[in-house]
């Protein structure tokens, strides 16, 4: 469970007494997540979900996450609104540590989407890229190339070996993708993390999109591949789905189509959303502390993937009928 911070009843109302929600009912801590610390709150007003955040985010930039879930939300994409303290803040600190409550929207994350629920998908993502092209803030991918290697690195041969004696042979691959990586693609702002359980659905309908804390500017063909890795195969690896790829691919074009050059890099593009996920999914393995109620995910996961990528090329993202 991504809970690394106990917060007590006492505590808990303490910091919902900054906002206007009413009083507290109840609090579970939400198992989802490796990075911060979640629960789902109820007050007398209604369902909210409270973030604390606890790694890999800078104070800096929650202004940026946090305001970009009202642009989204008043560009009427599935995004859940900011709850703003009674003085008006995005966000609370509790012993030097952030927080804050976003509106609770509902939904269900598909554990084995349907190829419309992959269409739906596709086209949310690209109207929430258009959506981002007038966002106001910026902010750079700290998850790019370069990252990979220094995460991969940070863990070393020893700690990448322990984990799978495969592994170590990512760096090399990090590094060769780092040097093909492709320039000037189109930008908006991008999600870059979009997994399953990052969806609500009701039905074969959008109702949410949410975790942003990896949001930034970068291309949205990129954001397109993280997508598509993180849709399109089954929960062993052992098989791709081309009716989901082909329709996440068709739902995004629906709304924005894809120019060549974007088209070209896609297996590229979705080689490095693997290392991206292999690097950080290896840190996360050998940082996590004992004890914290965090289950840790399988980096081999998206080695397997990225060789999938590697060897099909173009023909991974060719659109197909629902």
């Amino acid at each position: 469970m991504a809970v690394y911070t106990d917060l007590g009843a006492a505590a808990m109302e303490r910091l919902l007494g900054e906002y206007d929600v009413g009083a507290l009912r109840s609090a579970k801590g939400i198992a989802e997540g490796v990075s911060n610390s979640n629960w789902l709150i109820e007050t007398a007003q209604g369902r909210f979900i409270l973030t604390m955040y606890e790694r890999r985010i800078e104070l800096g930039d929650l202004p940026y996450f946090l305001d970009l879930l009202d642009h989204l939300s008043a560009h009427d994409c599935p995004v859940p609104r900011t709850i703003h303290t009674k003085r008006g803040d995005s966000f609370v600190m509790v012993d030097g540590k952030a927080a804050a409550l976003i509106e609770y929207l509902p939904g269900i994350s598909p554990d084995r989407p349907s190829a419309e629920q992959a269409h739906n998908v596709g086209g949310a993502l690209a109207r929430m890229h258009l959506a981002g092209r007038d966002f106001e803030k910026t902010r750079p991918n700290t998850l790019g190339p370069q990252s990979w290697i220094d995460m991969l690195e940070e863990c070393g041969v020893g700690g990448l070996s322990e984990i799978d004696p495969a592994l170590p042979k990512m760096l090399t691959v990090a590094r060769q993708t780092a040097e093909r990586w492709p320039p000037d693609l189109p930008q908006s702002v991008i999600h870059s993390d979009l997994f399953p359980d990052n969806v609500l659905m009701l039905g074969e309908r959008v109702s949410g999109m949410i975790d942003f804390y990896f949001a930034c500017n970068d291309a949205m063909a990129y954001d397109l591949a993280v997508t598509h890795a993180a849709w399109s195969f089954d929960a062993s690896d052992t098989a791709f789905d081309p009716a989901i790829g082909g329709a996440l691919v068709e739902g995004y074009e629906a709304h924005r189509p894809l120019a060549n050059a974007e088209r070209k890099a896609l297996p590229l593009l979705a080689q490095g959303a693997c290392l991206r996920f292999i690097a950080s999914r290896a840190l996360d393995w050998i940082e996590t502390p004992p004890g914290a109620l965090v289950m840790r995910k399988d980096p081999m996961q998206f080695v397997r993937r990225l060789k999938f990528y590697a060897e099909r090329g173009e023909k991974a993202f060719t659109p197909s009928p629902i």
